[in-house]
């Protein structure tokens, strides 16, 4: 098994001879307005794909699946809409089926609890998207653990460390766990998705996960860099995967 990290919180999966890739954000840089009600302007994506425009049709005619979080649109945009193929295979949580649906995609699952795939087991978990209204308005956001019957990998979604997380580390004692960084937040308001404290929380749980942090350098509203999330880490001499754009991770 192994992943590459291409930007935000869009995965690609290599596992049992399927790809799957997971919350893409595929449009060019600087395509979308900024978050609104935010500390800056800068429109969104603030970076561009690690792939040539050739490179990434070629990944996306060779996927198998697709996993959606949710519907937001840093990990579901219009240019994934267009790009990806109509009759992929796509996992999703309850809420956005019919959604997905209504923008042409005819192989749509959404995943109430947990399924089987391709000998994957994949179980949907749940998440806090921030806290107090801001998080109940974020609602619903989801997170799905992936298990082969040897590894098994959790891909947290869009959460703070919150009850949802810890129940899920502990019931399903994941392999790795990719977390969403990036500290994202409005002008008011607590941070909706991990801060620094939020995944050395995670690394030091008993589940004793190993953990890739995700979704910073890509979204205008995400103030945590990976540069100072290595630093907080670091000092409390932990151990996380935090790559770059483009980079590959090999999951033993």
């Amino acid at each position: 098994m192994r992943i590459q990290f291409l930007r935000n919180a869009t995965l690609l999966i290599e596992w049992n001879n399927k790809r799957i890739l997971v919350d893409p954000l595929l449009g060019a840089k600087g395509s979308y307005d900024p978050v609104a009600n935010t500390a800056n302007e800068i429109r969104n994506p603030t970076s561009e794909l690690p792939l040539t425009p050739a490179a990434l049709q070629t990944v996306l005619a060779a996927l198998d699946a697709v996993i959606v979080t949710h519907t937001h649109r840093d990990h579901w945009d219009a240019a994934a809409q267009e790009l990806l193929p109509k009759n992929i295979t796509l996992f999703c949580q309850p809420e956005d089926e019919e959604k997905i649906k209504g923008q042409g995609f005819t192989q749509v699952i959404p995943v109430n609890d947990t399924l089987t795939w391709e000998g994957i087991s994949m179980h949907r978990t749940g998440g806090q998207h921030g806290t107090g209204e801001i998080g109940r308005k974020m609602a619903p956001v989801s997170g799905f653990v992936l298990n082969d019957g040897q590894n098994s990998l959790y891909i947290a979604g869009d959460t703070i460390w919150c009850g949802e997380v810890m129940n899920t580390l502990d019931t399903y004692k994941p392999t790795y766990t990719v977390v969403n960084a990036g500290a994202a937040q409005f002008v008011t308001g607590d941070p909706i998705t991990m801060t620094a404290n939020d995944v050395i929380n995670v690394i030091n749980h008993t589940a004793r996960t190993k953990v890739i942090a995700v979704h910073m350098g890509a979204v205008n509203h995400c103030f945590l860099t990976r540069e100072a999330l290595a630093v907080a880490v670091n000092a409390q001499q932990l151990s996380c995967f935090i790559p770059e754009q483009g980079d590959w991770i090999t999951l033993s």
